[in-house]
């Protein structure tokens, strides 16, 4: 399946609870209600998460970016299509009338977003974990972008190759319960989505995603040592300075996969 990715900053004036309650209750409905005419198998908006442990995980790397009030994200089986969906009447029609609310609650010019592909790397099966409101798992989110010394090929090979065996074989010294790379697909269907939204902001390589069951993480030397290993791994790829990190929960509001 193919992914849209929507990194979301809220409009100047609105605060987080604002942003987040109007996302859900109010967009979250017109979405769904396009899901056919657009042919949308998925649909999750991950709501951050006010929470010391996003400064945490910042410091711990470094300077990053401020961290995103969301995610928007959205699945298609195949970019054929997704592109097909796109180009109807109606699929134009629901872009239309989405655009036009996003525009009431998302400064979409800081707002990046672009397709990608995901690469499970530590996979329940079934592939049921959720990061709800109710529950003690939270979801990790790091959009990266590579150090400029090194390709985007590069960098891809060496996240998939290097730094994935790295995570899978501390996964369960840290209680990992869930983690992929989502790379960025490169379609040219971004740059339309990008231009009717006034898109400042530059795509990151990808993100890395994680779930994580706090209320049954270890807190021993072996997590500590195996998250100062990830961290000091990710250091020989990430230009941290242009990427970020925070904690989520979840609401999945479309799911006919």
């Amino acid at each position: 399946m193919i992914r849209l990715v929507f990194c979301l900053r809220r409009k100047a004036g609105m605060s987080l609870a604002e942003f987040q309650d109007y996302w859900l209750e109010q967009h979250a409905p017109l979405v769904a209600g396009f899901a056919t005419d657009l042919n949308i198998l998925r649909y999750v908006q991950t709501h951050t998460l006010e929470d010391p442990g996003n400064e945490a995980a910042q410091q711990a790397r470094g300077a990053m970016e401020p961290h995103y009030d969301g995610v928007a994200e959205l699945w298609w089986s195949t970019e054929a299509e997704l592109e097909a969906a796109m180009q109807s009447e109606a699929g134009q029609a629901a872009g239309t009338a989405l655009l036009e609310d996003e525009g009431r609650f998302i400064d979409l010019p800081e707002s990046p977003l672009w397709f990608a592909y995901e690469y499970p790397q530590v996979n329940p099966v079934p592939e049921n974990v959720v990061a709800k409101v109710k529950s003690n798992v939270v979801r990790v989110f790091f959009p990266l972008r590579h150090q400029a010394r090194i390709s985007e090929d590069a960098a891809r090979h060496y996240w998939l190759t290097q730094h994935g065996p790295i995570v899978r074989s501390h996964a369960e010294a840290t209680g990992m319960l869930c983690y992929r790379q989502v790379h960025r697909a490169n379609s040219p269907l971004d740059q339309a989505l990008q231009e009717s939204r006034g898109t400042k902001v530059e795509s990151y390589l990808g993100h890395a995603e994680a779930w994580i069951d706090r209320g049954s993480a270890p807190a021993t030397a072996e997590a500590r040592l195996a998250n100062q290993t990830f961290i000091e791994d990710e250091h020989n790829f990430i230009d941290m300075q242009r990427s970020t990190i925070w904690f989520g929960k979840e609401h999945t509001i479309i799911d006919r996969r």
